[in-house]
């Protein structure tokens, strides 16, 4: 799956949104709110599944 498929996806789960801290979106990048990772399964699922993508990443 493409990063923007990845990026489009995850932002339609709770309490996500794009990252700006600037005022300038960063593409790709996604803030989940921390009253939903409160649990630890919660929380190893979006861990797990940045692994997942960043491995899936061409080195550079």
């Amino acid at each position: 799956m493409a990063a923007r498929a990845h990026t489009d996806t995850a932002l339609v789960r709770p309490a996500t949104r794009v990252f700006d801290m600037t005022g300038r979106p960063i593409r790709g990048w996604i803030l989940v709110d921390s009253s939903v990772l409160a649990e630890d399964d919660a929380l190893g699922r979006w861990v797990d599944e940045g692994h997942g993508f960043a491995a899936s990443l061409v080195p550079q």
